[in-house]
């Protein structure tokens, strides 16, 4: 379980967590919605320990990751596998490459087991024989997938993802949510997205958690989120340019 407990979080004079409640379970999908810029990423890299709150803690099976050394994080981070929202793969580095970059880091498998291990990455998110192309001969769905195979490259108990379906056609994008929902029965991971898209939320989600104002403003189940009385969260999933969210 994941515990996200008084989080606080500032660049200079602007607050942006604002004392984060939160609680992810083993095992689940939870969708972190809210409007651009209002500090999801942010969250998002204060839970995976690449960026340090100002106070509160973020507690991994019980152990507070807040006060670990890095040492300590980059074993966590073994742990854990992070899609990023532009993919961030290597240009200099073939598909191959990018996605044994942390095989090669922290494991003593031989060149033969990591290209067996790509590969079948590769097949797990649809893109078998792409090995030895580049990042720019893939599309941008493309890129999303080879960067999905990296994130799961090490076989991680927590996927996070950041915007996955940013860029990307309807066609595409639910082509990603199935292949989210494909990795999460077959490996059994627990996954945190972080997204505005609410179609793709109420796709792939076990809870929805709305971030407003630097908090969590509501969290539920996708007919909990869309029956709540919340006016918060009804001009959010109504797309209502008036009501009491205001724009940034």
């Amino acid at each position: 379980m994941i515990i996200v407990s008084n989080l606080h979080k500032s660049f200079g004079p602007k607050q942006v967590l604002k004392g984060v409640n939160l609680k992810i379970y083993d095992g689940e999908s939870l969708v972190i919605l809210g409007p651009s810029g209002c500090g999801k990423s942010v969250l998002l890299k204060n839970i995976i320990g690449l960026m340090k709150p100002d106070s509160g803690q973020v507690l991994i099976d019980g152990e507070d990751i807040t006060r670990f050394n890095q040492k300590k994080l980059d074993a966590l981070r073994m742990r854990m596998g992070m899609l990023f929202q532009s993919a961030a793969l290597f240009d200099s580095l073939n598909v191959e490459e990018n996605i044994a970059f942390g095989l090669r880091r922290h494991t003593r498998l031989s060149d033969r087991a990591i290209h067996h291990l790509v590969s079948e990455k590769l097949e797990l998110v649809g893109l078998p024989g792409t090995n030895y192309l580049m990042p720019s001969e893939l599309s941008g769905g493309m890129r999303k997938r080879v960067g999905l195979a990296r994130a799961i490259a090490m076989e991680p108990e927590i996927i996070l993802y950041d915007e996955p379906t940013t860029g990307l056609d309807p066609i595409m994008t639910s082509a990603i949510d199935e292949l989210h929902l494909s990795l999460k029965e077959r490996l059994g991971v627990t996954s945190i997205v972080v997204t505005h898209d609410l179609k793709s939320a109420y796709r792939v989600c076990d809870r929805i958690a709305l971030h407003y104002g630097g908090q969590i403003v509501e969290i539920g189940t996708r007919e909990e989120i869309i029956n709540s009385p919340n006016p918060v969260v009804q001009q959010f999933i109504r797309g209502e340019a008036q009501g009491p969210m205001t724009l940034l």
